[in-house]
């Protein structure tokens, strides 16, 4: 949640793949469906590793996981409306590549490539920002943060909670 030390500080990479990492891997995956993300990173559940899910639920894009993900190539610029688990109910329009090149490890430590683009770009990026202590909120002018922070500091709490989905 917005305000938790750990969203702000670079997460330390993973240096072995157990049964720790998976049975984590696996609640993450059980938690950002649970609140209908498409994207969950292990910070944003308090554990300050580089490790993300993703599900953005197309039909020709497999849920995946990515461990120590790192961007190789990017191109184009696209502005879209970009929210985010940890800071509920807040939206705004955030510029991001278009295109990009991942790579990582998958949860059985094999090294994986993903070409992206479309949503699966934004969530890719949207993951590694969080692995890097970087916010959507980040992304956007100096103006539309003090406005967004402004109107979070308005919500009362059940406000700043996501619903968890049906």
């Amino acid at each position: 949640m917005l305000g938790d030390p750990v969203l702000r500080a670079p997460s330390r990479p993973v240096e072995t793949i157990d049964a720790e990492v998976r049975t984590l891997i696996d609640d993450m995956i059980e938690t950002m469906h649970a609140y209908d993300g498409i994207g969950l990173a292990a910070p944003q559940v308090g554990v300050p590793i580089r490790v993300f899910v993703y599900d953005v639920r197309e039909p020709e894009v497999e849920p995946g996981v990515l461990i120590n993900p790192e961007v190789v190539e990017s191109a184009g610029l696209v502005k879209e409306s970009e929210g985010c688990l940890s800071i509920p109910n807040l939206t705004e329009i955030v510029e991001r590549a278009s295109d990009v090149v991942v790579r990582g490890l998958d949860r059985n430590g094999e090294e994986t490539t993903i070409t992206a683009s479309g949503l699966l770009s934004r969530c890719l990026q949207h993951e590694i920002d969080h692995l890097d202590g970087v916010l959507f909120i980040d992304r956007v002018s100096p103006l539309k943060r003090r406005l967004l922070l402004g109107k979070w500091a308005k919500m009362d709490e059940s406000e700043r909670r996501p619903a968890p989905a049906l």
